[in-house]
């Protein structure tokens, strides 16, 4: 006898709905970190803050150049140059490069994400839309974080926060919408799903480096 309650449950929402209540639990974790939570204290060292942004730039480097060159139909349905984050990280990694000199390199865990996005890319296209859905997603929240950095930093109109004044509502709206309109299947949505999981325990394990002795460690797993 077929489990139908099963099978309904898999199906229930949209994909966008899936992949928030799948990835909620890692979401919240993260919020939890050594990182995290000295950011909202106004502790974090700002080397921490800046490091970020540059595994960040390792990050999106190639992703977005990944999901511009994809031929994957639902991936050309989905990403837009609207979407590009790069020159935003780019522009605030300069700013710091003027005021402090030498910046942090990424860390392993940077590096390790970046290579994951190459091997999907060739592999299973589709599931980029996972890293993207979680990487953009990450600015929504970065858009109440943008005061903390601003005031901890002392950083005016915009120098050093563009990418975390970058958040957009509209623009997630817009997002949201393509991805559930070329994930309508189950067994693709639970592809990228998927995927957008592996993408937070990457960025939990960059969250991991950058919180190292601030007294709350990230999350490995969850």
């Amino acid at each position: 006898m077929t489990d139908t309650g099963t099978d309904a449950s898999k199906s229930a929402g949209t994909a966008t709905q899936r992949l928030r209540s799948g990835t909620r639990a890692w979401h919240e974790a993260l919020e939890r970190t050594g990182f995290a939570t000295a950011m909202l204290a106004g502790t974090l060292p700002l080397d921490r803050y800046v490091g970020q942004l540059a595994a960040y730039r390792a990050v999106l480097s190639v992703l977005e150049a990944e999901l511009a060159r994809a031929t994957c139909p639902s991936v050309a349905s989905v990403w837009s140059p609207d979407l590009v984050k790069l020159p935003l990280v780019e522009r605030d990694l300069h700013h710091f490069a003027a005021t402090r000199g030498v910046l942090p390199e990424p860390g392993p865990a940077a590096e390790e994400f970046a290579e994951e996005i190459r091997r999907t890319a060739a592999t299973e296209p589709r599931e980029l839309l996972g890293f993207l859905y979680v990487l953009e997603g990450s600015t929504l929240g970065a858009m109440f974080l943008c005061r903390y950095v601003t005031e901890a930093y002392r950083l005016r109109d915009g120098n050093g926060a563009s990418y975390y004044g970058s958040g957009d509502r509209t623009r997630w709206a817009a997002l949201t919408e393509r991805l559930d309109r070329v994930l309508g299947e189950p067994v693709v949505q639970e592809q990228v799903l998927a995927a957008a999981e592996r993408a937070y325990r990457h960025i939990a394990l960059i969250s991991g480096e950058l919180s190292a002795g601030l007294g709350v460690p990230a999350p490995e797993h969850v």
